[in-house]
């Protein structure tokens, strides 16, 4: 794979299993996440970049972290692919991820051919990705309702965009559409057309 990856989260032994498994996958290079100018700058050489979470006793530790992936400047860092990666996956670990904007939820151990095929899930693919008042991430719609019936909160109504992007591990990512929803007098949404 000509991606980058970037592992995140802190070095104890599950951090140093995930890096040990994805230096065998064989992406362009792998190292630990430093911040997002260290990112800004790999993404010019290597135009997708990945961002492997190693799992955390508390999802809430990593929120920062997400959240500033996912509102950086740079689209090339804003639309990457995060993945959370864990041996103890919790359903509230789950939930949270998806509520952070996570792309995929991994169960480890994974062998190195199961997790590649999990990782180039991400490349080559429509995606739709939704801004909201605090949330950005892909459409997570249908996950959420399945796994948290009857207690997931009615829309908001507010305004709220819908973008549809392209992830190429040569091009990098690709703005397909980007649409403005606005509601009007009677709730429902409108259409703002970029």
């Amino acid at each position: 794979m000509k991606a980058y990856a970037y592992i995140v989260g802190p070095q104890d032994a599950t951090w140093s299993r995930l890096f040990g498994i994805v230096s065998e996958i064989g992406f362009r290079g792998v190292s630990s996440y430093r911040g997002l100018s260290q990112v800004s700058q790999q993404a010019s050489d290597t135009p997708l970049c990945y961002f492997l979470f190693s799992g955390v006793p508390n999802i809430a530790d990593l929120r920062q972290v997400a959240r500033d992936i996912r509102y950086a400047a740079n689209p090339a860092v804003r639309f990457s692919p995060m993945v959370y990666c864990a041996e103890d996956l919790s359903l509230e670990a789950t939930i949270g991820c998806i509520n952070l904007g996570f792309d995929d939820v991994i169960a480890l151990p994974q062998s190195e051919a199961a997790l590649r095929t999990r990782l180039q899930r991400q490349v080559g693919k429509h995606v739709v990705f939704y801004e909201a008042a605090g949330y950005f991430g892909p459409d997570r719609r249908n996950r959420v309702s399945s796994m948290r019936r009857g207690d997931q909160p009615g829309r908001p109504g507010g305004p709220f965009r819908r973008l549809e992007i392209t992830r190429h591990v040569l091009e990098g990512i690709s703005i397909q559409r980007d649409e403005l929803f606005q509601p009007n007098d009677s709730g429902k949404a409108m259409q703002t057309l970029q």
